[in-house]
């Protein structure tokens, strides 16, 4: 009795073990197939439309951003929320999400969404809804936002690996804006004046909580609107989760094609066991 209990302990501390050691990795894995699933459906929602619904989007948008003529930031859960002109801006799929960030260096593709709720920075990139659109044009400066070194998913930890120069681009509608890195710093939560919009200037600042674990400071990382290059992007494509109309990212099917033999060979474990037991 005393070996049969010791045998079960056993494999129960494994089995907890073996799911400690693959959350973080499985569940990182789940997000960015959600992210890349949200962020198919967008591209084709997108395709669907015309040059017409592109335009009567973008002019409500930067009619939005004429009315945000300082970034004001939030001072309470009302400011949080947004209004229903900024949260029926640019929201093609409807499901909240603007568009979606993209950052080479770091192998990063996130959707963007409206406001900066919990819910939206458990998935993605939130906007600040204080701020200007990321839609581009003179006196407009978008803040985006995102978590680092969630157990759940990678998000933004690796922020503070991008050096200035390096670029990043923002999908909206059919069109994508370039930004280079001009400024990079480290400020008080309470410290924006870096965020504000410069007249003449059309920027998108990211944002995201440092140092990493403890989360007393802000990292900004600020980019200034350059020209779209294409064969930029085709030379430093991402390593991002791939996945198509007709079924789940390959790298999801190959985890769980894993997990099934350890579990396999865990029951082949039981049954050798049990079998010796019994023989004995």
């Amino acid at each position: 009795m005393k070996k049969r209990l010791s045998t079960v302990i056993a494999i129960l501390v494994f089995i907890a073990g073996l799911g400690l050691m693959l959350y973080p990795a499985v569940s990182d894995l789940i997000n960015k197939a959600h992210q890349s699933y949200v962020i198919n459906l967008y591209d084709r929602t997108i395709a669907k439309m015309s040059k017409e619904e592109f335009h009567r989007i973008l002019s409500d948008a930067r009619a939005y951003n004429l009315t945000v003529t300082s970034n004001e930031f939030p001072k309470d859960e009302r400011d949080l929320a947004g209004n229903d002109e900024y949260l029926e801006a640019i929201n093609p799929s409807g499901n909240g999400m603007i568009g979606y960030l993209r950052i080479d260096a770091i192998k990063l593709r996130m959707p963007i969404y409206h406001t900066t709720k919990e819910s939206v920075l458990q998935i993605g990139v939130g906007h600040i809804p204080t701020t200007s659109l990321p839609v581009g044009g003179e006196n407009t400066h978008a803040v985006l936002t995102g978590h680092r070194g969630l157990p759940s998913a990678k998000l933004f930890t690796d922020l503070d690996k991008l050096k200035p120069g390096d670029l990043f681009h923002i999908y909206i509608l059919d069109d994508i804006l370039s930004y280079e890195i001009d400024q990079i710093k480290t400020v008080l939560p309470t410290d924006t004046k870096d965020l504000q919009i410069v007249q003449g200037e059309d920027y998108v600042t990211l944002v995201t909580c440092t140092p990493y674990g403890i989360n007393t400071h802000r990292l900004i990382v600020r980019g200034k609107r350059v020209p779209y290059s294409e064969t930029v992007i085709e030379e430093q494509a991402p390593e991002t989760v791939t996945q198509t109309e007709s079924g789940p990212p390959d790298q999801l099917v190959a985890l769980v094609a894993a997990l099934a033999v350890v579990l396999a060979l865990l029951i082949i474990l039981i049954i050798y066991t049990k079998k010796r037991r019994d023989s004995s």
